[in-house]
């Protein structure tokens, strides 16, 4: 597991990106619920941390392809893969990414 940040310095509706063991990874608080994704969308190289927070979505910032936070699952086109998803524990008002348990979706 690795160190993601403070709970404190995520506010809902933010996002984080942080350095994984095989590529970057976005962690976001959905409203109050903290999710871990690979950071680079599927459909093209483009920061999903840097992308619009909607609910339980994320769009791309570069061509609107959605993902589920929950799943990783593509919600739209152009993006059709979807993204690895990964577990997310919060102890002690720090946020910490199970980088091990790497849950390949579809």
């Amino acid at each position: 597991m690795i160190r993601a940040c403070a709970l404190m310095d995520l506010p809902p509706g933010e996002a984080v990106r942080i350095v994984g063991s095989h590529a970057p990874i976005a962690v976001f608080n959905a409203e109050g619920a903290i999710y871990a994704i690979d950071d680079t969308c599927t459909h093209q190289d483009a920061s999903l941390s840097e992308g619009w927070l909607e609910g339980c979505f994320v769009e791309c910032p570069l061509h609107a392809a959605s993902f589920d936070l929950r799943t990783g699952e593509a919600s739209c086109p152009p993006a059709k893969r979807p993204v690895k998803t990964y577990s997310v524990h919060v102890n002690d008002g720090e946020v910490y990414v199970d980088v091990e348990v790497n849950k390949d979706v579809a």
